[in-house]
């Protein structure tokens, strides 16, 4: 056998051997993350990166299914549908339980009890020290199309009711007098009067609502359900849960 012979007998040796080994195994499919990031600190932008409590538990989450995260951004309005049309895997954004949204997905075991306060300008937190009006005077703003939204269109339904796309857009519009109020969820409200402390917000703590957060998966994705628990559970044992809620939300500890 010449030399051309035994060349060529070699790579005839290595593409039957590339061929009966087959292409190699795949990797764990990507955990598709759905995420809305207009809510600080659960979940927002710090210049092009993703930040808050959602990244922090959505990375501890993939570790623990033992698949690589990849958020997708998605409006708000859109967290469901794009959950629905197999978009997403999963909605890690702040997202409340409510009975309407139980009709159309799966929530996981909730992992941190929130409500709705309420946002104003310094001066005027004097006149909440009796309590919440039982019809606010004034303009209302809302964070659109969440339960903060929902809870003023329904028990304030005479309110002069003004929906903002997002929290830093209704912060200024306080600061400025456009508005004398934002209803929120509770973390956020807070976030907003730390960020916004020079220029005179405050929260009054009073809660408008008790509201569970947690996570959603498809109706047809019960596997998925059961391990997101599973998993959920084992960060709550082991400290990670709390060690994350602590870092953005100190006030809750």
């Amino acid at each position: 056998m010449n030399l051309n012979h035994r060349i060529a007998f070699v790579w005839v040796l290595l593409l039957s051997m590339i061929s009966a080994w087959g292409d190699p195994p795949a990797g764990p499919a990507p955990l598709k993350v759905g995420v809305s990031p207009q809510f600080p600190p659960m979940i927002y932008k710090e210049g092009d990166a993703l930040a808050g409590l959602e990244v922090d538990f959505a990375k501890a989450l993939g570790k623990e299914l033992g698949r690589p995260v990849q958020f997708v951004e998605v409006d708000w309005e859109d967290e469901i549908p794009a959950l629905a049309d197999g978009r997403t895997d999963i909605i890690m954004s702040s997202m409340s339980i409510t009975i309407a949204r139980q009709l159309r997905v799966s929530f996981a075991q909730p992992y941190l009890a929130i409500g709705q306060t309420v946002l104003v300008r310094r001066e005027d937190a004097g006149k909440f020290v009796f309590g919440f009006p039982i019809e606010p005077q004034g303009k209302v703003g809302v964070l659109k199309a969440t339960t903060g939204d929902y809870l003023v269109q329904q028990e304030f339904p005479h309110a002069k009711r003004k929906a903002f796309d997002s929290p830093e857009d209704a912060a200024k519009a306080l600061a400025r007098g456009k508005i004398d109020m934002l209803i929120c969820d509770s973390p956020t409200a807070w976030w907003l009067a730390g960020e916004n402390e020079t220029v005179g917000l405050t929260v009054v703590p009073i809660l408008l609502s008790h509201e569970n957060l947690a996570w959603a998966v498809g109706k047809s994705n019960p596997d998925l359900l059961v391990s997101v628990n599973n998993a959920l559970g084992k960060l709550e044992a082991n400290g990670i849960a709390t060690a994350i809620i602590k870092r953005w939300l100190p006030l809750y500890q």
